[in-house]
């Protein structure tokens, strides 16, 4: 594909818009003036970048990768929307997990599958088709929601550690710090896309992606996968970086910066069950509110975060409700991978955001819960206890909470 002339075009839109932004070295959170982020499944943007661009962007997301573009040697699928097209372009994803897999050492740390813990299921050869080895452990992950990242991205490091801070010990959770592959080396901010909170810009998300979902490379992600650790190179026919000059990466990134919220099901929004069930699920003795927080305030206009991203007025002082404080906690759900975070994140994972849970079919990060009962139930380690709180439960009760989650 080919987007680099029309990213030019609009990088000088927002480049001017950038400059007239003031900028503070240390992002600081504010309450005051703050509003309402937008909301909708409606494929129109937040505002920070135009609706033109928005839908340019949008097909970018969506195109189709083909061999002549660099797909492969070994990929998951062929494009973004594939894997996050539930109920919009952006949305959750498809029933078919990825893998992921490895083993532990003699001394009990956590090492990659060969060449990495991705196992990809297709292949352009048959003969480079990756399988999981005899003994490895086994990881499934769901697509995530990438709608309102950009919010997402916008809040200060300070807001999740402070969160962090506020939380009991028992159920306290881990930030990490990971690398922002647009910025200098060893630059880093605090972790909060994918599963283990291995990315914390959506630029870096994005390359990520292209690389292990689809097998592209780009300036930030050079170096093709292999095939369990065996070079691909003689199926390899398109040069690398494949995506040139990172014009795709950059334009995946605006998209998911400009997308809107997921909305709540304006049919259980202020019914009484709904609002009964809102007020078990804060309930300090119920628990769950402890790591999926309600509402997080963004960054201020003008905020440069380390790396380089300025949050625009579209994204600054935006109050949104992801039902999840961004961190990486023990839930009794099993995902030994390790990765950016090192070995102490083994069988941890991002709190799961509730935002748009209603248009899932299957939940937990490896889709192994049918219901979202079932989803709490499963729940143990340091969700144990909020998990035997809903238990506890009156039936009337559990249908009001359940009634609730059903809204987001």
């Amino acid at each position: 594909m080919n987007g680099h002339i029309k990213l030019g075009i609009v990088i000088g839109a927002v480049s001017i818009l950038l400059v007239m932004l003031p900028t503070v070295q240390k992002p600081a959170q504010s309450q005051a003036g703050a509003t309402e982020a937008p909301a909708g499944f409606d494929n129109l943007t937040n505002g920070h970048i135009s609706q033109p661009e928005f839908d340019m962007f949008r097909k970018t997301f969506e195109e189709v990768e083909k061999i002549d573009d660099g797909l492969g040697p070994t990929f998951n699928d062929t494009s973004c929307r594939n894997c996050h097209n539930v109920p919009v372009t952006g949305g959750s994803g498809k029933k078919i997990p990825e893998t992921r897999a490895g083993h532990l050492d003699a001394q009990g740390n956590f090492v990659d599958h060969p060449g990495g813990s991705l196992v990809q299921d297709q292949a352009l050869n048959q003969r480079i088709i990756e399988h999981v080895l005899p003994d490895e452990e086994v990881s499934k992950r769901s697509s995530t929601n990438v709608l309102g990242n950009g919010f997402v991205e916008a809040i200060s490091d300070k807001t999740l550690t402070d969160i962090r801070d506020a939380q009991p010990s028992a159920i306290r959770g881990q930030a990490i710090l990971v690398p922002i592959l647009e910025a200098a080396p060893g630059t880093t901010r605090v972790g909060r896309f994918g599963w283990k909170n291995q990315h914390a810009s959506l630029e870096s998300f994005s390359a990520d992606a292209y690389l292990n979902e689809m097998g592209i490379t780009s300036p930030l992600q050079r170096t093709e996968n292999t095939s369990d650790g065996n070079n691909v190179a003689a199926f390899d026919a398109v040069p690398d970086p494949e995506d040139v000059d990172g014009a795709d990466v950059k334009e995946f990134a605006q998209f998911m910066r400009a997308t809107k919220v997921p909305p709540r099901d304006p049919l259980l929004v202020g019914k009484p069950d709904t609002i009964a069930g809102e007020q078990i699920f804060n309930s300090p003795n119920l628990g769950c509110a402890g790591c999926h927080t309600p509402a997080i305030t963004t960054a201020p206009a003008g905020t440069v975060f380390t790396g380089g991203f300025t949050v625009t007025p579209a994204l600054g002082n935006k109050i949104i409700h992801p039902y999840s404080d961004y961190l990486l906690h023990n839930v009794g759900t099993n995902d030994p991978i390790v990765q950016n975070g090192g070995q102490v994140t083994y069988n941890k994972v991002r709190t799961a955001p509730l935002w748009g849970l209603r248009t899932r079919l299957f939940f937990l990060h490896d889709l192994s819960a049918s219901t979202i009962d079932l989803a709490i139930k499963y729940h143990g380690q340091q969700a144990q206890a909020a998990s035997d709180a809903y238990q506890a439960l009156s039936n009337a009760e559990q249908q009001q909470l359940l009634t609730f989650l059903n809204s987001l």
